[in-house]
């Protein structure tokens, strides 16, 4: 009978089985922070596109730290959040097995990109959603107060049927719009009711949901990697130079008996492309769109004018034409991965989470290179004038 020569704790973590792809490419959210009706009805989630990442510099602000009151760089991810559309609502009963929808209400108008959602191909269709649910909403506007009734009446959770606005982020090159519901907290139903009738058809903007160092949590599907085998899978180790049959694999798979595998044994599959939930990152900035605010990364300490876009972009996004949230750190998923941004589950106290951010620098240098220049008037100046530029001008 074998045996082990040395004891080992298990690779990887058990936790996040079946390591499998993710059913949708958007996150979804599964729970929603606890409600309070002290409070005014707010909504809590909000969605975004990840486009990148770079660097900023601050000041420690963190008493008993040894980094206090010294200049720290850290890593940021750059997160472009256009203004989403609410076009409806879901009333929720609480059941003994969980929530059960009731009642949905939509609004008597949706755009394009959100009617897309519902065929496979668009153009082949004859685009007929929501179609006749507008003329009726159109003739007698009664329709929706009858299904707000029921909803104000039985439900006890009430949830904004929400889409992004894809048409504002050129780079995407997505023509349907990600369709998701987020919960009203706060208030009575009545109170969440009339708060989300009365953004019908409106844009809800980042700024409108989240603030300035809030810790918030996101959700995604991380990056796919693919087939790949145990050792890269679950960290298990090499075998020795000599093994017969290769050496990146599990010596043994299992017991004689009983005669079947375990599934605790590592084995090869897919790697990435999984649902996952990150809590606590922390806002470090949230910025107003290239028209809105062109020097929207200028600081006290770098008055420079100048956007977050890098020189050239950032890579495999593009330019970043709307607003965008800075959260500190790495999040999951490539460029372009729709991202859900909700509120944290549990109100952080810590000293970590209540600290003041002040940016005293944004990095903005190029993303494909060393990165030499922060503008490009700035790199302009030190090489100078380029010889087809100057014929130009000479010409004019």
């Amino acid at each position: 009978m074998s045996h082990r020569k040395f004891e080992a704790p298990r690779h990887g973590h058990m936790g996040f089985r079946p390591r499998k792809r993710a059913v949708a490419h958007r996150g979804h959210i599964r729970s929603f922070p606890k409600d309070d009706a002290a409070n005014e009805p707010h909504l809590t989630a909000f969605s975004g596109y990840k486009a990148g990442m770079s660097h900023v510099v601050r000041d420690m602000d963190r008493p008993g730290s040894k980094l206090h009151k010294k200049e720290v760089a850290e890593a940021v991810t750059v997160i472009e959040v256009p203004p989403i559309r609410v076009v409806g609502l879901v009333g929720y009963v609480e059941t003994p097995r969980g929530l059960r929808s009731l009642t949905t209400v939509w609004a008597g108008n949706l755009n394009d990109e959100a009617r897309r959602r519902y065929y496979k191909r668009w153009y082949a269709s004859k685009k007929k959603a929501f179609t006749k649910y507008a003329a009726k909403v159109k003739e007698d506007p009664s329709v929706i107060d009858k299904s707000v009734e029921l909803a104000q009446k039985y439900c006890q959770v009430i949830r904004a049927i929400c889409h992004t606005q894809v048409s504002m982020i050129k780079s995407l090159r997505v023509k349907k719009a990600h369709i998701f519901e987020v919960q009203v907290n706060g208030g009575d139903v009545a109170k969440k009711i009339a708060f989300v009738r009365g953004l019908f058809e409106q844009e809800v903007k980042f700024e409108d949901v989240f603030k300035k160092d809030e810790m918030i949590d996101v959700i995604g599907v991380t990056k796919g990697r693919g087939w790949e085998g145990p050792v890269t899978r679950w960290g298990v180790s090499r075998l020795p130079r000599k093994t017969h049959r290769g050496l990146r694999k599990v010596a043994c798979v299992g017991t004689w008996h009983p005669a079947r595998l375990s599934d605790t044994v590592p084995r090869g599959g897919q790697l990435g492309y999984h649902h996952r939930t990150e809590i606590n990152k922390k806002i470090y900035k949230i910025g107003k769109s290239l028209k809105e605010d062109p020097s929207s990364c200028a600081t006290e300490i770098d008055p420079t004018e100048k956007g977050i876009n890098p020189l050239g972009g950032f890579v495999r996004y593009g330019m970043l034409r709307n607003d965008f949230v800075l959260l500190k750190g790495s999040c999951i998923g490539p460029k372009k991965r729709c991202l859900m941004l909700r509120k944290t589950l549990v109100t952080q106290v810590s000293r970590r989470a209540t600290e003041e951010v002040t940016l005293k620098f944004i990095d903005t240098a190029s993303k494909f290179g060393h990165g030499r220049f922060q503008t490009a008037e700035e790199k302009r100046k030190f090489f100078g004038i380029k010889k087809d530029a100057a014929a130009a001008e000479a010409a004019a």
